[in-house]
């Protein structure tokens, strides 16, 4: 096992439309189901973390709100914190529809 002072480690965001998934993606990543997985659009309204750790790495992903063209005052602001949170990433991962 190597000293924790060699183990790598960063933030990862996890962007995109809505219902593309982003949070599908952060339970199976973690291997826990931290976000809520459902068809309903826009179900992740804040930033969620999950954090993988392995001997040389830890990685802190984190799930956001999608990304759309928002209408009314709640999705403004879930899309404002989607953007907000791409300036925290040391990486942004972008997911798209098949």
């Amino acid at each position: 096992m190597r000293s924790p002072r060699s183990r790598k480690s960063g933030f990862v965001a996890i962007v995109g439309r809505p219902n593309v998934g982003k949070s599908t993606l952060l339970n199976a990543l973690v291997g826990a189901k931290l976000a809520i997985v459902t068809p309903k659009p826009q179900t992740t309204r804040n930033r969620i973390l999950g954090i993988l750790t392995r001997d040389h790495l830890q990685a802190v992903f984190l799930d956001t709100p999608g990304i759309h063209r928002a209408r009314g005052g709640m999705n403004s602001r879930m899309v404002r914190t989607a953007i907000a949170t791409i300036s925290q990433a040391d990486i942004i991962m972008h997911i798209v529809e098949k």
